[in-house]
């Protein structure tokens, strides 16, 4: 006589508490999604380094100011290392990727981050392989892919190659939070400031050697740098660092589908853009796999993956 094993239940990741740090979390990623629309309707053109270092020094400087606390120790060449990955090589490659591909191009090379860190968990985390979420990755990424290419979409390679580092080297920087973790006594917006301000010095010279500062800025260019500085910047990232701390680094990179759901949503909304029958299936299959994402399956011993 045989037998059939029922397929592993799936179970929320935790308690409501857990539920509201993702969703606290997942702001992040929802103000990201503002980018692409910010860079290309308000900023300075072809200027990709200097709005990534008005993104980053300002605001780093401003989250010290708040935190009144520097690296100590080894957490010097930790904070460079991170600063490096999320802001001083992220920013820019996101910048020139938003210029020089359409916005959803751009969107879906970054929607492969969450597959990149499931893989780079395993190697670095010694996590074990998470199945589950690498396939609700690669569905999100096919659901983003849906909603922002079309017929018209721009393959620029210069622009696909920065956005695929730009995806590498941030699941990298996340990869690497995980790991060291947040010094004990240092608050979110403390950690976001260290490495918001490495970033930013990390880009200072390479941008004032390769471009230099704008001719003219105007009000709105000055409103788009502020936005970016303060809310897509110190603020997203004090949220960002805050949730990586309490959460699966696996499931929190999978809200990072949320910044080209929210590129698309403020395409209709500001731009005067329309979503078609295929576009609306991928934008519910995008959130779908965001939110099965963060669940967590049981093994038959009843214990969570």
């Amino acid at each position: 006589m045989t037998t059939t094993r029922s397929p592993a239940p799936v179970t929320g990741q935790a308690t409501g508490g857990a539920a509201l740090v993702t969703a606290v979390t997942a702001l992040a990623p929802a103000v990201w999604g503002t980018t692409y629309f910010v860079t290309t309707a308000f900023l300075p053109a072809d200027h990709p380094l200097f709005a990534a270092l008005m993104r980053a020094l300002p605001a780093g400087l401003l989250g010290l100011l708040i935190a009144r606390r520097l690296p100590h120790g080894d957490w010097w060449w930790k904070t460079l290392v991170l600063g490096t990955l999320n802001i001083g090589i992220f920013f820019p490659l996101l910048f020139v990727a938003a210029e020089r591909l359409p916005g959803g191009v751009a969107a879906t090379l970054g929607a492969t981050q969450p597959i990149l860190v499931t893989f780079l968990a395993v190697i670095v985390l010694g996590e074990a392989l998470s199945r589950w979420r690498l396939v609700w990755g690669l569905v999100g990424a096919v659901g983003v892919g849906m909603v922002v290419l079309g017929p018209g979409a721009g393959f620029d390679p210069v622009g696909i190659f920065a956005g695929i580092g730009g995806a590498a080297s941030m699941g990298t920087g996340v990869i690497l939070i995980k790991r060291w973790g947040r010094p004990a006594g240092v608050s979110a917006v403390g950690f976001a400031g260290w490495q918001l301000s490495a970033g930013g010095l990390v880009l200072l010279v390479p941008t004032l050697l390769i471009e230099g500062v704008p001719e003219t800025i105007d009000g709105a260019g000055l409103l788009g740098y502020l936005w970016l500085g303060l809310i897509g910047g110190l603020l997203a990232y004090t949220l960002w660092f805050r949730g990586l701390g309490r959460l699966r680094v696996t499931a929190t990179a999978l809200l990072g589908l949320l910044s080209p759901l929210v590129a698309a949503t403020v395409g209709v909304a500001f731009v005067g853009e329309s979503l078609n029958l295929v576009q609306l299936a991928g934008f519910a299959l995008a959130l779908a796999a965001l939110f099965c994402g963060q669940l967590r399956p049981r093994t038959e011993n009843g214990e969570r993956k």
